[in-house]
């Protein structure tokens, strides 16, 4: 019955947050209501609400399920937003993955079943 879910980060600053979503990680900006952000790529939706409370996204974050894990990371990589702990990696639970900080410190991890 679930088809998808939409993870609600904190944004810190919301000219800086539309910034690193379009320019660094590609996504499509669709609106901004009083600080309420949506972003879109692909199939994937984020969206993020202000805040001005800066220990609240280095305690959240998300999971991003992709396909061609290994050409998403030498992008993001060339760009130096690669998390310094998160560098792709086979995990036990069966995903090749790595991880992100956005420019509010969200981490966002994105990873690909190793079978695919």
């Amino acid at each position: 019955m679930l088809q998808s879910a939409v993870p609600i980060l904190a944004s810190l600053n919301t000219n800086e947050t539309i910034v690193f979503y379009t320019e660094k990680l590609g996504f499509t900006f669709h609106s901004n209501w009083e600080g309420y952000l949506i972003f879109s790529k692909d199939n994937v939706q984020i969206h993020l609400w202000p805040t001005d409370n800066s220990d609240i996204p280095k305690n959240t974050g998300c999971y991003v399920n992709v396909a061609e894990v290994d050409e998403l990371y030498q992008r993001y990589k060339a760009l130096n937003i690669v998390h310094p702990n998160g560098h792709l990696k086979n995990m036990e639970w069966g995903m090749r993955q790595f991880s992100i900080l956005d420019n509010n410190g969200n981490i966002i991890h994105f990873g690909q079943e190793i079978s695919d």
